[in-house]
């Protein structure tokens, strides 16, 4: 429009010009407006393709940035999706150890009540033995023992057999049945008999029937064992072991050391 009106405005002003209206040098003034209005124009027109092509350039990097945005707000959905997977995940094995650890700790609480438990009733079967046989133990025939839930009865050799004989006699019966009726209250042990001896080697006859103390120490726990077995302790929970001269308790050297291991152990152990 405005290219449109220069022109207009020339032409009217030539046929001015033609007609002898204005001067030439009123006419060259206003060809040199006209021209400073072409170049007006001109760079009015090169600003508005800039313009344009600014525009477009900003319309193509708004449509790439909203696409990007777009990407990276999948992504961070995606994301936050996955860590509130892996937070209900954790949740849950949370629950879980702390399900296991409650579990443990109970399970020691009981094991411990138990264990605590047995050690009252391995404390109570001592307590009473020593009761029992305290005028045995005054003498020093019977010793007896308690050490981390084993109990043990010792009785030597000379209160239970005559020397070189596996058969109780009649006192050690006595003996053995104050020992059978504390026995008879103990329902979750074992009882093994232990046989032990001096090292003073068999000799004579009696070789014939105990080649070495060995087997006398095995007959002798064997024959006792049998003994609790007839007052109605229960055989599943008997056992019996010879030992001969190896576990010695005192000196073999001495009378009184040699007298001390010739003996029976009566010992309570868990059961298997």
């Amino acid at each position: 429009m405005r290219k449109t009106l220069i022109a207009s405005v020339a032409l009217g002003f030539a046929a001015f010009v033609t007609s002898g209206c204005v001067s030439k040098s009123e006419y060259m003034k206003q060809v040199h407006a006209t021209d400073q209005l072409e170049q007006e124009l001109a760079q009015a027109k090169a600003r508005n393709r800039t313009l344009d092509e600014n525009l477009a350039a900003m319309t193509k990097d708004r449509g790439e940035l909203e696409l990007l945005l777009k990407s990276r707000s999948d992504e961070l959905s995606k994301a936050v999706a996955e860590l509130r997977q892996r937070v209900a995940a954790l949740g849950g094995e949370n629950a879980r150890l702390a399900k296991d650890l409650e579990d443990e700790r109970k399970a020691r609480e009981d094991a411990q009540h138990a264990k605590e438990e047995k050690v009252r009733e391995v404390s109570s079967t001592y307590e009473q033995l020593l009761s029992k046989m305290k005028g045995e133990i005054a003498k020093g025939q019977v010793t007896i023992s308690e050490l981390k839930g084993k109990l043990t009865v010792n009785l030597v050799e000379a209160i239970l057999f005559d020397s070189g004989q596996a058969e109780v006699k009649p006192g050690g019966l006595v003996v053995l049945g104050k020992v059978i009726e504390i026995l008879k209250t103990v329902n979750d042990k074992a009882v093994r008999i232990e046989g032990h001896t001096d090292d003073i080697p068999i000799k004579g006859s009696l070789t014939g029937r105990y080649p070495t103390n060995w087997e006398l120490s095995a007959a002798r726990a064997i024959n006792v064992a049998r003994y609790l077995q007839k007052q109605a302790i229960s055989p599943a929970n008997l056992s019996a072991a010879g030992y001969g001269e190896f576990k010695p308790v005192a000196d073999n050297s001495t009378v009184e050391g040699r007298a001390k291991n010739r003996r029976i152990e009566i010992v309570l152990v868990p059961k298997d």
